[in-house]
């Protein structure tokens, strides 16, 4: 579908089956001026889900592996970094403008 010049996609029907699961759909944003730091955070983001923009990672998480998430955050984390946990649970929906990739259920991921 047309939208302003853009393709556009409703992707929340993808997402049905974990709606009445214990899944998330994890976004995670974050800013860390430190290049090593920085890098750091998107090796774990990336085996957790993955990059939909350079600061900007998305999973799909049971409660297990979200808790996993936050705790290795946490280990790495100070005040001088800025890093966005996003949780969204039941009837998620997501508009997306551009080219998107699948985001994967855990129990596909290779760590």
């Amino acid at each position: 579908m047309e939208h302003q010049g853009y393709k556009y996609y409703k992707v929340y029907d993808s997402f049905s089956s974990y709606n009445n699961s214990d899944n998330y759909l994890v976004l995670v944003i974050y800013d860390i001026s430190c290049d090593q730091k920085r890098n750091k955070i998107a090796k774990i983001l990336e085996s957790f889900g993955v990059r939909v923009q350079k600061s900007a990672f998305e999973a799909v998480l049971d409660k297990q592996r979200y808790s996993k998430l936050i705790k290795q955050l946490g280990r790495l984390l100070d005040d001088e970094d800025c890093v966005r946990v996003y949780k969204f649970t039941g009837n998620t929906e997501m508009v997306v403008w551009g080219t998107i990739e699948n985001i994967k259920d855990e129990e596909f991921l290779i760590l």
